[in-house]
């Protein structure tokens, strides 16, 4: 991942405060995630428009200001972000309040416990191409509820048509040989 040097002065005023708290910084998907007993707690990156802060399970913070959001209403349950513009959008005390509190609900426990989903619902050229070939219905079967939801997402997602067919040729091989459509990232 290229380094976005408009953002350091941030990044490293960010370290500085976080350095006065019990977290530990380790390297995790290329990049900062500071941890509190093994736990992730919170993250940071500077992207092209902004810079974000993220709280792994920050829907568990107060927040009377609304200064965090979730990054993607509909998919993001527990994550919540502060995003900046420069240093001037950071203020220092609701950012370490944030932490503390955050560190707090670590040992309290507090987490985000997934909602049970329902009965799978594939999508129709799944379906088909599933019944219309055994080898591939078998190998599919294999995986667990949760690989194949995100198979099934995976395709469901695309708007166009001709993205779902380019998608599941994709996935396809992938079945086929018991590899996940995520599993070069965990």
């Amino acid at each position: 991942m290229p380094k976005n040097t408009q953002w350091n002065e941030l990044e490293n005023h960010l370290r500085q405060l976080v350095s006065t708290t019990p977290l530990t910084e380790e390297i995790k998907w290329g990049m900062p995630v500071f941890t509190f007993e093994g736990k992730n707690v919170l993250g940071f990156a500077g992207m092209k428009n902004h810079f974000a802060v993220w709280f792994y399970n920050g829907v568990f913070l107060t927040d009377t200001e609304e200064i965090l959001i979730n990054a993607q209403e509909g998919k993001t349950k527990a994550m919540r972000q502060w995003r900046m513009l420069g240093l001037e959008d950071l203020d220092d005390e609701k950012f370490l309040a944030f932490v503390k509190e955050a560190i707090e609900n670590e040992k309290k426990g507090l987490v985000w416990k997934p909602d049970k989903s329902e009965k799978l619902s594939l999508p129709d050229i799944l379906e088909a191409k599933l019944k219309s070939d055994p080898q591939l219905k078998k190998a599919f079967e294999e995986f667990t509820p949760f690989k194949q939801k995100e198979f099934a997402e995976y395709i469901q997602e695309a708007k166009r048509e001709a993205t779902k067919v380019s998608r599941l040729e994709k996935i396809i091989p992938m079945i086929l040989e018991g590899i996940g459509l995520n599993d070069k990232y965990r």
